[in-house]
């Protein structure tokens, strides 16, 4: 009974995890390299991650440049990161796009805040389906040789593990939106 408290444990940190890196490709006025981690480029025919076929680096805090090995990629990645939600309109030469990170505006933060506190809530609805998962499975633990307490126990146990990671993804929203709002 304990490893099942054990696995939604560890789904619910995998959902937490999950919120961090999505929460990463949101930019904050600043240069970050994970915004680029979701856009795909055609390369030869399959659609391949920018960081695979091009170095990737941040010379100033708010330019990215991204140098392609193969100098005919240059068009590619064009063409992706102004189809991508990025919202920047690449810089091109004959060997190198730039993408220049313009300040932020206060009305452009507060959208970023709104969606970060969406997907934070996403997060807790997934916990939350989780422990609704969990508390089933251990219903049907009474149904065997188990004792109605024990299961009450297990799912005290399991809205303290909810409780628990709700807070932590309380606290990722809270550092990513101070982040944001930072002027």
């Amino acid at each position: 009974m304990e490893e099942q408290l054990k696995e939604y444990d560890e789904k619910m940190a995998h959902t937490v995890e999950f919120l961090k890196t999505d929460l990463q490709s949101i930019r904050a006025g600043r240069a970050n390299p994970h915004v680029l981690d979701k856009i795909r480029i055609d390369y030869y025919g399959t659609p391949t991650p920018i960081q695979q076929v091009a170095n990737v680096s941040v010379p100033e805090a708010r330019i990215i440049e991204i140098k392609p090995w193969d100098k005919t990629m240059i068009k590619e990645i064009n063409k992706a990161i102004l189809a991508s939600d990025v919202g920047i309109t690449p810089i091109t030469d004959a060997t190198v796009v730039r993408l220049v990170f313009p300040e932020l505006t206060e009305d452009r933060r507060k959208d970023l805040s709104k969606e970060i506190r969406k997907k934070g809530e996403e997060g807790k609805i997934a916990i939350r389906n989780i422990r609704r998962d969990g508390n089933d499975a251990l219903k049907k633990l009474t149904k065997e040789d188990v004792s109605e307490d024990e299961v009450k126990d297990l799912q005290d146990k399991l809205q303290k593990l909810t409780d628990k990671y709700g807070k932590e993804v309380d606290a990722v929203i809270d550092v990513k939106i101070t982040e944001i709002m930072k002027v």
